[in-house]
């Protein structure tokens, strides 16, 4: 049974509160701030959690604040700003495919904003700057690209699907040749961005996808009513008064500029737009889009996969992106076998 509850105005506006979902996403949150607080405690020199606290509300000492403030600080907020964008730009993309699939890492978005990457790397010797800027317009590029070419009458989630992997393959093969044709220290510079990583990301990262995030957050939350009317179907949503076209492309924008915004500053971190809807949904039991939980969601993993990395291996030596990886082919190993046994696939 779900737990509903029907909060009334004074005016007679009433909302409808899932409270299952409230206290998910609350606890998702809680465990995003957390492991934040851990992961900036952890490292070489390594500070207690309470201290932690105490230097962010700037009690620490001259030391710590340095540690806390300058170097370990803006990586977190990184970490959590990519991942919140990566797990609602995923809930976006899968609900506006109507397909579990339906993520960057299937479309070939990540693979476009590597390319862009790869270009200003293998043949402009670009700086980080410049990287930054060519994946967010390869990340871009492709996904224009992806919805023109998906486009006949409107935009069908399985064609956007299918365009989407026939692009993601093309793309690989430009990588590909871009590698081989790099001299060996842009090969291997290219190579460590490709991991997808956190280290060295700095307060120059943090204002641009904060900023970006600010604006397309609230604009992706507040047209969730008309997502999730469309799941219905599109002669059902436009019968309801939807404008089904419209919110499609808004919300494709939306997830194209999240995607991109967290691959040109953290490289293309695998599997986090793809399993963090899903586990979000299983947890909160809820039909729909449930894109706040995806957000706090992929907020949480992200943080919670650097630290192990960190933990595990020691700082510096595993990149985030492998872990999510590895943690991303697993969960959907299992989803494909759980799929399989109860005769879904």
């Amino acid at each position: 049974m779900r737990s509903n509850r029907v909060l009334r105005s004074p005016g007679g506006l009433s909302v409808r509160l899932d409270v299952r979902s409230v206290a998910v996403v609350a606890l998702l949150l809680l465990v995003a701030l957390a492991a934040a607080v851990v992961l900036i405690g952890t490292g070489d020199f390594a500070i207690p959690a309470a201290d932690v606290v105490r230097t962010l509300f700037g009690g620490g000492n001259a030391g710590q604040e340095f540690i806390v403030n300058e170097l370990r600080l803006p990586r977190v907020l990184v970490g959590l700003l990519v991942g919140a964008s990566l797990g609602l730009g995923g809930a976006l993309f899968q609900a506006v495919t109507r397909n579990p699939l339906g993520s960057p890492d299937v479309l070939g978005l990540g693979q476009g904003a590597t390319a862009g990457a790869l270009v200003v790397i293998v043949l402009f010797s670009g700086s980080a700057a410049q990287v930054t800027a060519g994946a967010l317009v390869g990340g871009l590029v492709t996904g224009v690209s992806i919805y023109l070419l998906a486009w006949k009458r409107g935009v069908h989630g399985y064609r956007l699907v299918l365009v989407g992997i026939g692009v993601s393959a093309i793309v690989t093969a430009v990588n590909g040749y871009l590698m081989t044709v790099s001299d060996i220290v842009d090969a291997a510079r290219a190579v460590v961005w490709m991991t997808g990583s956190l280290d060295g990301r700095d307060w120059k990262q943090v204002w641009p996808l904060l900023a970006l995030c600010a604006v397309l957050v609230p604009l992706a939350l507040g047209n969730a009513r008309g997502l999730r009317l469309m799941e219905m179907g599109d002669d059902v949503s436009n019968a309801l008064g939807v404008r089904v076209e419209r919110v499609r492309a808004l919300l494709m924008i939306i997830a194209v500029l999240l995607t991109a915004s967290a691959t040109a500053a953290a490289g293309p971190v695998g599997f986090v737009a793809l399993t963090a809807p899903q586990l979000a949904r299983r947890l909160t039991r809820s039909p729909g889009p449930n894109l706040l939980a995806s957000l706090c969601m992929g907020a949480a993993l992200l943080v919670v996969a650097d630290w192990a990395s960190q933990k595990i291996f020691g700082a510096g030596q595993i990149p985030v992106g492998v872990v999510t990886g590895v943690l991303g082919g697993v969960y959907l190993l299992w989803l494909l076998v759980t799929e399989r046994r109860a005769g879904r696939i």
